[in-house]
């Protein structure tokens, strides 16, 4: 089991460092650069990345999925009873189904999402701070590590002084 917990965390940590990274790299350099274009090649470029990148977004997304319920799944049995643990899991996981929304919105051709892709920088930063949400928590809850349950914690014999 060594090798596929090792495998999916690679999976999940790879895939983050992708999509977030790209989502950055859009919305801090990217965007900007474009901004200079005139329309129509202004046009053309952001129809040709976002062709390429929805690919990344779709696979990306089926791969956090994935590699994150295994990886949940196999942390569950060490965190019985730890009501921190599963509420920023849970946390993360509601704000990583909200960054999935946007990041298909935005390289989606529903015409109900056209808002979205219209306020491309607004929502493509709101898409950014989630992640990092994410990350925070996520580095959080594993420098944390497992906390030892209470009941296996000796608590000192009061001293017999008398």
């Amino acid at each position: 089991m060594e090798i596929i917990d090792t495998l999916s965390r690679i999976v999940h940590i790879g895939t983050a460092i992708v999509l977030v990274g790209g989502s950055v790299f859009t919305l801090m350099v990217l965007m900007p650069a474009a901004k200079e274009l005139p329309d129509e090649p202004h046009g053309k470029l952001a129809e040709a990345i976002t062709g390429r990148w929805k690919r990344f977004v779709h696979i990306g997304v089926f791969l956090f999925i994935l590699s994150g319920s295994y990886n949940y799944a196999r942390a569950l049995a060490n965190h019985q009873g730890d009501g921190l643990y599963h509420a920023l899991l849970g946390l993360k996981m509601l704000l990583a189904l909200g960054v999935f929304f946007l990041a298909a919105a935005l390289v989606g051709r529903s015409s109900k999402l056209e808002p979205i892709r219209r306020a491309r920088c607004k929502w493509l930063k709101v898409l950014v701070v989630l992640a990092a949400v994410i990350v925070a928590i996520s580095g959080y809850v594993k420098v944390r590590g497992i906390p030892t349950p209470a009941s296996s914690v000796t608590q000192a014999e009061p001293l017999d002084v008398g």
